[in-house]
């Protein structure tokens, strides 16, 4: 077997050897081939950007669409749920153009920085309330499942004003949803219909009995051209968030007190200068080596990349965590720097589909980290960095557990 065909063939995801590490690959497709042909789960054939600047360009260009249910598009996993990037509820948002964009004005004037600082009490306040219970059932803990998890879930059922008792429930749906290997298809289309039912339900009560919560204030609302948004496109941005504001901030918890804490150097810095906590988090989201998928692209006519040609009907992966690992873009890239400002990272993505909820991610993340200093300022890893697992199988990365004591 030729060298070629070793770079035909490399399957994607690619595995790291550490939790916290990067694939050595990611270096080596950056500086020898920008443009890499890769195997997705399903057996499909994509193209694979690694590089700062394609990945950007990429992101911001509206040729390169999200609709992946074309025909000669790449499918994700052999299920094909891969629900985020798909399912039938996707087409209940408009995926591009006018309509997406006022789609995200709707919901985006919701996320206003001003809102954010509103919420931060309440989630400080729950954040204290998870350690309480965290140090009160005693140590070794694993923080993912007593933190992590809990607070992302409870701050969405708090916006969509759901009640916190269905949390649980919320979660599965949530990693059925996300998940590319754990569930039959059988198990995917029962949850994936209960949600849409429970989400339906809660809507209609909702109309009936409007809230201060998101979904109330969308019902009520008009877009810039006065049309109210239909039930089936309020369900599904009800789910949207759900899945979206829960899974990847509960990982993200971890990850980031567990990158910390695994040069222990990194977490006395803070301590003495926990002004640093927003620097901290955006250089956590950088630095993330277990970001997950990235992000797919469909490109329907044939555009130029690196010097490369895509031809129409490529499939394109924008790994934005080997982007955020670019030296052309990050000095000492390969390094975490707490103090790292500017921080033009793509974590949240870039262009007309950055993450809506970054602002309440970045509020969630940087609470959670202050509240942490404050409380156990003695916090460490309670095992060796290296002994770290990976969540198998999921679209959006994570640790298996973060074990700590303190």
């Amino acid at each position: 077997m030729g060298h070629d065909d070793v770079e035909q063939t490399l399957n994607y995801p690619i595995p790291s050897e550490a939790a916290l590490e990067p694939p050595a690959e990611w270096a080596r497709l950056r500086g020898q081939c920008p443009v890499a042909r890769v195997t997705l789960p399903s057996g499909d054939q994509a193209s694979l950007l690694t590089r700062y600047d394609d990945v950007k360009q990429v992101l911001s260009d509206p040729r390169f669409t999200r609709q992946l249910s074309a025909d000669d598009a790449a499918r994700i996993a052999a299920n094909e749920s891969g629900g985020v990037f798909n399912s039938s509820l996707a087409t209940t948002i408009p995926q591009g153009g006018d309509g997406h964009q006022r789609w995200r004005r709707m919901v985006g004037r919701w996320f206003t920085a001003k809102r954010m600082a509103a919420l931060k009490p309440g989630i400080e306040a729950m954040a204290d309330r998870l350690i309480d219970d965290m140090v009160e059932r005693g140590q070794p803990a694993d923080l993912k499942a007593s933190l992590g998890f809990p607070l992302p879930v409870w701050v969405i059922c708090d916006l969509l004003g759901v009640p916190d008792s269905d949390r649980d429930t919320f979660a599965y749906w949530s990693d059925t949803l996300l998940n590319l290997t754990r569930y039959t298809q059988a198990e995917i289309d029962a949850a994936q219909a209960e949600f849409v039912a429970y989400m339906g339900e809660h809507v209609a009560a909702r109309r009936a009995r409007p809230g201060d919560d998101l979904l109330s204030e969308l019902i009520k609302g008009t877009d810039a051209g006065g049309e109210k948004m239909p039930d089936g496109a309020l369900v599904a941005t009800g789910m949207g968030l759900l899945v979206a504001g829960h899974e990847t901030t509960a990982n993200m918890i971890g990850k980031m007190v567990a990158m910390l804490l695994a040069d222990r150097r990194r977490w006395e810095r803070l301590l003495d200068d926990p002004s640093l906590a927003r620097s901290a988090v955006e250089e956590s989201l950088r630095f993330d080596a277990n970001p997950g998928f990235g992000m797919p692209r469909y490109i329907g006519e044939e555009v130029e990349i690196a010097g490369a040609v895509i031809p129409r009907g490529t499939t394109v992966v924008c790994s934005m965590a080997a982007a955020n690992r670019d030296e052309n873009a990050f000095e000492r890239a390969g390094e975490m720097t707490l103090d790292r400002v500017p921080n033009p990272h793509l974590a949240f993505g870039s262009g007309a589909h950055s993450c809506l909820g970054q602002s309440l991610a970045r509020t969630e993340l940087q609470t959670v980290l202050e509240v942490l200093l404050r409380r156990l300022p003695s916090l460490e890893l309670a095992v060796p960095a290296e002994d770290l697992h990976h969540v198998e199988g999921l679209a959006v990365g994570g640790l298996r557990e973060v074990p700590v004591r303190w």
